[in-house]
């Protein structure tokens, strides 16, 4: 499965109407960060980070790339927070098919690609699939096809209850293990369609306990497995996801690779066999 298009989203705007100051000061309160914290790690005073919070001063574009570096703030949201001080975006947002990506697309299709047999996907700050390898593939065999129109979202997939979550043997396990992610996620990112995505997921009707359900703290500490059944075989996965380091650009800032690695050695050769 090849990358699919992406078409650049609409500038962000500032909510409510709210100018810089508010803006920073909800940032930095989420991130637990005193005025004078930020104002250490930023070269700054707290009379100034305060001035600026209160609308008594206006920051710099310099100023505000700053803090927003030091309060973590998403890339996306950093192009917010210079709208909302009366400056232009910092960051560009490229359309993943734009021929400028191309170096990037193929990039990713080759590291997916040469995963398999083992399952590797990209998504985007929503889940939703841009590109995934046949190891993702067979795991979907089955799947109904309403499930897998586009746009193919990856929670969706997963913990819908026509979709993987009833193969799944470890589901109430995994499900929390995704929900407590999408969490820290919608509490970082603070994304409104992040949010409605995790409202709708957790929503979904789930199963009681079954045999292999386990407590978190039952399972080995390393990592929990997605333990998931395939004509008769159960396979067992760890995931790690992967994204851009420092990116310049929205789009990439938003961009994650998940892979799955056999948990176990009957996985890996069962994946590795002709007929898996």
């Amino acid at each position: 499965m090849s990358i699919v298009a992406s078409g650049a989203s609409p500038l962000p705007s500032t909510p409510d109407g709210k100018g810089v100051g508010p803006l920073l000061r909800g940032w930095r309160e989420q991130r637990r960060v005193s005025q004078l914290e930020l104002a250490l790690r930023a070269g700054s005073s707290s009379r100034h980070i305060s001035f600026i919070e209160t609308g008594r001063s206006r920051p710099s574009e310099e100023m505000v790339l700053r803090l927003a570096e030091h309060l973590e703030v998403p890339v996306r949201e950093r192009n917010a927070l210079l709208l909302a001080a009366g400056f232009a975006p910092h960051y560009a947002e490229t359309p993943l098919d734009d021929p400028a990506m191309d170096a990037l697309r193929e990039g990713m299709e080759r590291l997916i690609q040469g995963y398999e047999p083992y399952p590797a996907l990209v998504v985007d700050a929503t889940y939703n699939v841009l590109a995934a390898n046949q190891g993702i593939a067979m795991l979907l065999d089955g799947i109904p096809e309403a499930l897998l129109a586009p746009p193919l979202n990856a929670m969706r997939l997963t913990l819908h209850p026509e979709g993987m979550a009833p193969r799944i043997r470890n589901l109430r396990a995994w499900r929390g293990h995704l929900l407590a992610q999408m969490e820290r996620q919608v509490a970082l990112s603070r994304s409104e369609p992040l949010r409605a995505l995790y409202e709708e997921v957790v929503a979904y009707p789930v199963p009681g306990p079954g045999p292999e359900d386990e407590p978190f703290d039952a399972v080995p500490c390393f990592a929990l497995p997605m333990r998931i059944e395939h004509d008769g075989q159960i396979l067992s996965f760890v995931s790690s996801i992967s994204t851009f380091n420092t990116p310049m650009d929205v789009t990439v800032s938003e961009l994650a690779i998940e892979t799955f690695l056999p948990a176990d050695p009957a996985t890996a050769k069962y994946l590795r066999s002709p007929v898996s």
